[in-house]
């Protein structure tokens, strides 16, 4: 699964990683968690654009928005067959932004603990992701996200036997095309991070707790 992450790149190197129409407003984070607002790149008129959305996806046929906090993942393997994310497939892809992420390796002792992984080459990366809106009560729109997740790669199986889909930079085009409507011509996409490109370093249980925020977080122990 993926439940916690991180996005300190600067600005203008998002911009160009990305192809993004303008350069984005974006604060340096190192413990983003479900229910807060996570950056995202989505087509809009034509072009890729970075929009703000609630980590954990509402469906727009949702009566209660609370399910959003139990739909922070999508799995690749049932993610056409779910009714919650279904639709998204077909019509609402995005690039969620990150530069690293955190998984929880069980220890002997029942413990867990927290890893850091990243690109080896350090570059922003993008989560596969889906996106919804949905109206609260008062009809003002409610725009929501989750992240997909696959089976763990080589090194990912020796913390957690899941890890959020990382896209190839060579596939953001097609994961975001709209005309892309068809889920088999988007499900292949949707495949472990070769492991060589990643590297994973322990880090301090600090960051079990979402209201740390700094940047030590990421320091290997």
């Amino acid at each position: 699964m993926c439940g916690r992450y991180t996005l300190s790149t600067d600005p203008a190197t998002l911009a160009t990683a990305f192809g993004l129409a303008a350069t984005p407003t974006v604060e340096p984070r190192y413990n983003i968690a479900p229910t807060q607002p996570v950056g995202a790149v989505r087509v809009e008129g034509g072009e890729r654009r970075f929009v703000r959305l609630r980590w954990g996806l509402i469906p727009s046929w949702a009566k209660d928005p609370s399910i959003g906090s139990r739909l922070i993942n999508a799995r690749a393997e049932t993610v056409v067959e779910k009714p919650s994310f279904r639709t998204a497939l077909r019509l609402r892809r995005c690039l969620v932004v990150a530069d690293g992420f955190y998984e929880w390796q069980r220890r002997p002792d029942g413990g867990k603990q927290p890893y850091h992984i990243r690109l080896v080459d350090g570059r922003p990366f993008a989560f596969a992701g889906l996106w919804e809106r949905w109206a609260d009560p008062t009809g003002a729109p409610v725009e929501t996200c989750t992240i997909l997740t696959t089976a763990a790669n080589a090194l990912m199986a020796t913390i957690h036997d899941r890890m959020p889909v990382i896209l190839d930079a060579a596939d953001y085009a097609a994961w975001l095309d709209p005309e892309r409507r068809d889920p088999v011509a988007v499900l292949p996409l949707l495949a472990p991070y070769p492991p060589e490109r990643m590297a994973a370093h322990p880090v301090s249980s600090r960051v079990n707790r979402p209201s740390e925020d700094v940047p030590e977080l990421v320091n290997s122990l």
